[in-house]
């Protein structure tokens, strides 16, 4: 145990299904491996949506995470049929905890097609951007919008977060995971601040991947990973993946870190299904606990726990039915007294060296660069009409005629359909039409320059059409700020 180490109070959900098992048994191991820890229980998930709550998250738990500064979190269900927002999204989004870290490593004991390949990484993904912002709208009847929003700061402080869990757990390689070569705006922001920022961390060899190949390589020749930082879906996607090379979901933690906060989690549901049987397995709670303890620096019980579980797992006896070779597995509270048997010995897989993760703060104030010049060059006008697309493109011509702009091209789901370029479109009731300025406006970013000749143009669109959005196209230091569609010249 670390010597003369305060009691840290931190702040327990239960949780649904499973949960309040796997907690009970995760604090029975922590108390007999002398953590520093004093809990503060709170409540979330199912049982608060039942009361009314569209958090899932009441009010009482929001202020003992606020006070404490750290949770442990058992799974939390998100009722289907009722309630509102996942409970775990709001905790994500109200702390803001920017930082997910998904460790993923071969366990003893738990055999997988992949076993004796040395997988060892660890995925950190960004946690609160991204189409996970979950800005959603029904353009039509038949065509829904998410508007994926990454941002400039989002994607440096996930970058430095890699680099600082990189040097934490002297690590060596860190990629970068993006699909930048579609997206170019977005993901590509990620890989563009991946390069500015790389050069600061010498030390770590640096690369990039597409997604995509990411995944295949995952599967091909995992042991190649080190760190890989991505974007939110990018990283729930391959985090999962990942997980399942070394024994799955139910074996995995994470935290989740931020400025103000951080919360640890077992990343599997609640298993309805055997709750209350006394049937589950604690080990990805309890490795979130270990998170959390290395994240007070509790490194030496963490460790003295860590390897107790390696042992537990090693010698294969008294395991969960999930990790059971044959099945027949014991029950929870058999496989926790086994866990707290074996405290004190070591195991033949040592423990990573840890040291503090420390993030860079940022500045609580609103985010905004301003670029040396800025001009508005044109809008896209999002319409809905049943019009095939040579009739709608020359309708607009003639809208657009006596205004200051020009009608550019008219596009249908991210292919330009007028003038027509010869390809096969299939054709729903959802067009986007570009117009460009005859002459630039140069704008800052406060300005009303260029509204008028807007209004104007989207009123005389408005007199035959139903539009839904409007997008400006600007351009940054003589840079365009927008894509253009397949197909456009």
């Amino acid at each position: 145990m670390d010597a003369n180490l305060a009691k840290t109070k931190v702040t327990a959900l239960a949780g649904d299904g499973i949960g309040p098992e796997v907690m009970q048994a995760t604090m029975r191991v922590l108390e007999a491996g002398g953590a520093p820890i004093e809990w503060e229980m709170a409540e979330a998930g199912a049982e608060v949506f039942k009361k009314g709550s569209v958090t899932g998250v009441p009010r009482e738990t929001l202020d003992s995470i606020t006070r404490n500064g750290l949770a442990l979190k058992s799974p939390l269900e998100t009722p289907v049929g009722f309630g509102g927002k996942s409970a775990n999204v709001t905790l994500r989004k109200y702390f803001e905890l920017y930082a997910n870290i998904r460790p993923v490593r071969e366990l003893p004991g738990v055999i997988t097609p992949f076993t004796g390949r040395g997988i060892d990484m660890v995925i950190i993904r960004e946690n609160v951007e991204d189409v996970y912002a979950g800005i959603e709208h029904m353009q039509t009847t038949s065509v829904a919008q998410c508007l994926k929003l990454m941002t400039a700061p989002g994607c440096e402080r996930i970058i430095r977060a890699a680099f600082s869990v990189a040097k934490a757990e002297e690590r060596k390689k860190v990629t970068c995971a993006t699909k930048a070569n579609i997206m170019k705006l977005t993901e590509g922001m990620m890989k563009r601040m991946f390069e500015k920022v790389g050069p600061e961390f010498p030390e770590f060899k640096q690369d990039h991947i597409i997604i995509d190949n990411c995944a295949h390589q995952l599967v091909i020749a995992p042991e190649q990973f080190d760190v890989i930082v991505t974007s939110n879906m990018n990283g729930d996607i391959i985090s999962d993946l990942a997980a399942g090379l070394v024994g799955g979901l139910g074996i995995a933690p994470s935290s989740n870190l931020g400025d103000h906060a951080a919360m640890f989690e077992a990343v599997h549901g609640s298993a309805p299904q055997i709750a209350g049987k006394g049937l589950a397995n604690p080990t990805a709670l309890l490795s979130a606990a270990i998170m959390l303890l290395r994240h007070i620096s509790a490194f030496d019980v963490a460790e003295t726990i860590e390897q107790a579980l390696f042992i537990t797992l090693a010698e294969g006896k008294n395991l969960t039915g999930d990790l059971s070779p044959r099945g027949h597995g014991v029950g929870t509270a058999a496989f926790t007294d086994q866990l707290i048997a074996n405290l004190g010995r070591t195991s033949n897989l040592p423990s990573r060296n840890y040291k503090q993760i420390e993030l860079t703060a940022w500045p609580e104030l609103t985010a905004h660069s301003e670029p040396n010049t800025r001009e508005l060059v044109g809008i896209d006008v999002f319409l809905e009409t049943d019009l095939r697309s040579e009739e709608l493109g020359k309708a607009l011509e003639m809208i657009a005629e006596d205004t200051p702009f020009r009608l550019n091209g008219v596009s249908n789901r991210g292919v330009q359909v007028y003038p027509p370029t010869g390809g096969q479109t299939f054709l729903v009731d959802h067009f986007a039409c570009r117009f460009m300025l005859k002459h630039p406006i140069p704008l800052d970013h406060s300005s009303a320059n260029g509204q008028p000749e807007i209004s104007y143009l989207v009123q005389r669109i408005g007199t035959k059409f139903s539009w839904m959005h409007i997008e400006k196209l600007q351009s940054f230091d003589g840079k365009d700020a927008f894509e253009r569609p397949q197909g456009e010249g």
